[in-house]
């Protein structure tokens, strides 16, 4: 199999990104700066070959890619498959508000968020299930070629530690997925996969070319203890 290169990119920042609430499952769009990312990004990939554009059928990433393909003349291809985690019952509410209306529930997320899921949600494992496939099947239907896929800040993660055997438990201490974040993952075939960029941010702005920002909030305690 020739070499397939994956731009795996998480959509730009919603008008939710700075509450940093649980969104995965609901249908926000895209925020002004959330634009401007997707559009500084589409600009740094616009001289690169590309065969396809694929997406999660959510708003945010719908948007984020047709500014991506818009650049390359391309359409947009949906799968459900890419979707973003589902929060169940905590969607839209800040980590605050959970840790104070479901204590159980957070405790069991924080421990093992891998096989853990909150009433009405996905685990991991879940997500990984499904995205997982999607990808690889994009992979096999592109031998040798470039593809675009916007996807989101957990699924993205979860893909990537299943690529690349990280411990599944840890992709929300371990991985970060900034808004229009860019990864690029060459595959020999779809079982031998490398990770040749991972969370660039540097289309932001000129100042971003110098060190990446250090995060202000994370969903995960980790980090913070």
């Amino acid at each position: 199999m020739a070499l397939t290169r994956i731009y795996l990119i998480r959509h730009g920042a919603t008008v939710l990104t700075a509450e940093d609430r649980f969104a995965g499952a609901t249908n926000v769009p895209l925020s002004e700066e959330g634009r401007s990312q997707a559009a500084h990004l589409a600009q740094r990939l616009k001289g690169l070959p590309m065969a396809a554009v694929y997406a999660s059928p959510l708003d945010r990433t719908m948007e984020t890619a047709r500014i991506l393909a818009a650049a390359h003349e391309l359409e947009v291809h949906p799968r459900d498959g890419l979707r973003e985690i589902s929060h169940g019952h905590w969607e839209q509410m800040t980590r605050a508000e959970v840790e104070q209306k479901f204590p159980t529930e957070a405790a069991a997320w924080d421990e093992d968020p891998f096989t853990f899921a909150p009433t009405g949600g996905e685990s991991g494992l879940a997500v990984t299930a499904r995205a997982l496939p999607a990808l690889l099947d994009i992979v096999r239907q592109h031998e040798g070629e470039s593809v675009i896929v916007v996807s989101h800040k957990a699924t993205i993660r979860l893909l990537l530690s299943s690529l690349l055997g990280f411990d599944p438990r840890r992709y929300r201490d371990n991985l970060d997925q900034n808004p229009a974040a860019l990864n690029v993952v060459d595959f020999k075939d779809p079982v031998r996969a490398r990770l040749m960029l991972f969370n660039d941010t540097s289309h932001y702005s000129e100042d971003t070319l110098i060190k990446p920002d250090t995060p202000k909030a994370c969903l995960s305690s980790w980090w913070a203890k």
